[in-house]
């Protein structure tokens, strides 16, 4: 275990640049929003100092709306080095998406390895802020919920659940992918998909980043986060002896929770639904697992069937596979339509452990740990065999490795 630590630690002072840390060296050259968040997770075992620069960075560019965008651009990257770049989003630094917010976990938890006052008062409006424009500005169907407008703020980027919603998307063209200059081309999404992404991403350039466009989802996995996210920001606010606001927070974690199981539950699981056409979506994807997270889910005990049911068999392949096993369009190798990512593994086992499902946390934190060294920390890899895919030295699977040891 010391090795697989050493290894781990090995990985994330690799990819530091100094005020923040890289998913990798040549794949992701930038600062990614969860991406930080999870990286903190473990730089608090680390050097809690470098933890909150990592998360301080990101929070240097939050908009004035509130929102947290999804990549902080490296200015000493070369612009060659990935594309959609600044230029293309012509937003300063930073692009102007956002990603699930599992920021105000992160901050509780780098305060709680370190005790940081200062740390904590400082972030808590920004981490309000952030809430307060997906609560609001992002709810676009008026039913408590943050919508997401373009896939790359799932997380999961390439996941069959946005296939339909995506079909009507006209693929743009004449663009230059530097994703398949790091990674195979069969781990990655075809260039029709990525024609469609950077169709979205430019409209909602264009829009001035205000319009809701073609692509318009309720993810189960982003608004999961947003309310565990709540609940956090109430420890927060507990901690700086506001009550009134954690009072608040709380009310607001219940709210989207509500929400979350009367529009999205269906059938046993939790599915995205297309706002646009107001119907769910009906793909079995890692991100109707991530509601776990929330310690007083009602219908958790189904969740769980579900997960170690046939389509995910959670404890019986190699952490949480990203689509249903059985599906026809199951693919282990291909980004987010079928292959295990470890911050999901996370996820779901903190969920489990909040459920008491102890033994099922236990075995499957003993396999991601196994599976990450085993592989060179690899970004996401076949839930059926563990053999490694995409770029390898990721920083968030050494991050969730360092936290899982802790």
């Amino acid at each position: 275990m010391n090795v697989t630590r050493g290894r781990a630690a090995e990985v994330l002072a690799g990819n530091w640049l100094g005020s923040s840390t890289v998913p990798s060296r040549g794949l992701y050259p930038h600062q990614w929003s969860w991406d930080s968040a999870f990286i903190a997770f473990g730089l608090r075992h680390l050097s809690p100092a470098r933890a909150r620069r990592e998360l301080l960075t990101l929070f240097s560019a939050q908009w004035r709306d509130g929102r947290v965008p999804h990549i902080l651009f490296n200015p000493d990257t070369p612009p060659e080095a990935y594309f959609p770049g600044p230029a293309f989003w012509q937003a300063g630094r930073t692009s102007g998406l956002v990603q699930p917010p599992i920021h105000a976990r992160a901050v509780l938890a780098v305060h709680e390895a370190e005790p940081d006052p200062v740390f904590l008062a400082t972030l808590y409006p920004k981490l309000r802020a952030w809430h307060e424009y997906l609560r609001t500005g992002r709810d676009a169907g008026g039913r408590g919920l943050a919508a997401i407008v373009h896939p790359w703020e799932s997380g999961m980027d390439n996941s069959p659940a946005w296939d339909a919603p995506l079909s009507h998307v006209t693929p743009s063209t004449g663009f230059v992918r530097r994703d398949l200059e790091h990674g195979e081309a069969a781990d990655r999404p075809s260039d029709e998909d990525y024609g469609r992404y950077v169709r979205l991403a430019t409209d909602y350039r264009d829009s001035g980043y205000r319009d809701f466009g073609d692509f318009v989802v309720e993810d189960p996995g982003f608004n999961a986060l947003l309310a565990d996210a709540e609940l956090a920001l109430a420890e927060i606010a507990e901690i700086l002896r506001l009550p009134t606001a954690a009072a608040a927070h709380r009310e607001a974690a219940a709210r989207v929770e509500k929400a979350l199981q009367e529009t999205l539950w269906d059938n046993g699981f939790f599915f995205a639904r297309d706002v646009r056409t107001g119907s769910l979506i009906p793909e079995y994807t890692c991100a109707g697992l991530l509601p776990l997270v929330l310690p007083d889910l009602a219908v958790a005990p189904a969740l769980v069937a579900a997960a170690t049911g046939h389509r995910f068999r959670l404890g019986r392949v190699h952490g949480v596979p990203s689509h249903d096993l059985t599906a026809p369009g199951f693919d282990p190798g291909r980004y987010w339509r079928g292959p295990s990512w470890f911050n999901v593994g996370w996820l779901v086992r903190q969920g489990l452990l909040r459920h008491g499902e102890h033994a099922l946390a236990a075995r499957l934190r003993d396999d991601l740990v196994e599976t990450a060294f085993r592989t060179g920390f690899a970004e996401y890899v076949d839930p059926l065999t563990g053999a490694g895919h995409g770029t390898r030295s990721f920083s968030w699977t050494a991050a969730l490795t360092v936290d899982l040891l802790a």
